[in-house]
C-alpha cells in the first residue's frame, strides 16, 4: 500500500498506556527519538501493539507546525522534535520545509510561505517540529 503522508517514521513500540477508551503509545524511531501518538484500545488491539512491536509513525505534512527556540516554551502538543532545516521550497502560497532530527529521520512540515519568511527560515536553522499525538497515526 501507497499512502499520500510525507512522514513515515520507523522505529519500535516502547511503551502501551491504556485508558478507558483510548491508548498512548510511545514509539521510539530508529534515531532514538520518542514520537507519542493517542489511538483508541480498539486500533491498538488490532493493530497488536506491545512493547517491541516495529511500528511506523505517519504524520500528514499539513499538520507539523514548525517554530524556532522554542526549548524553553511549554506546549500542550507531546511531540516536539528538535532538529535542523535541511530543505526549503517555496510554493506559491504554501511552502515545504524538511527538517532533518539528529538520528537521522526527516520530517516534512506544509506550513505558509508567509510563515516561512516570518520565521526567516534557511537551510541549517535549529528549529522544532511540533505534533499533537492526535494526529500521528500508528502503523504495523
Amino acid at each position: 500500500m501507497k499512502i499520500s503522508a510525507r512522514n513515515i517514521l520507523a522505529g519500535k513500540v516502547d511503551k502501551v498506556i491504556k485508558g478507558a477508551v483510548s491508548a498512548e503509545i510511545d514509539l521510539t524511531l530508529d534515531g532514538g527519538e520518542t514520537v507519542v501518538a493517542t489511538i483508541t484500545n480498539v486500533s491498538a488491539n488490532a493493530l497488536g501493539l506491545t512493547t517491541g512491536t516495529p511500528a511506523f509513525a505517519i504524520i500528514k505534512a499539513s499538520e507539523v507546525i514548525i517554530g524556532k527556540d522554542v526549548q524553553a516554551g511549554k506546549f500542550s502538543a507531546r511531540n516536539i522534535l528538535h532538529g535542523v532545516v535541511a530543505n526549503v521550497e517555496d510554493g506559491a502560497v504554501n511552502s515545504e520545509v524538511v527538517i532533518q532530527l539528529p538520528g537521522g529521520s526527516q520530517i516534512a512540515a506544509s506550513i505558509t510561505k508567509a510563515s516561512v519568511h516570518a520565521l526567516e527560515l534557511k537551510v541549517g536553522d535549529n528549529v522544532s517540529a511540533i505534533i499533537k499525538a492526535s494526529n500521528v497515526i500508528i502503523g504495523v
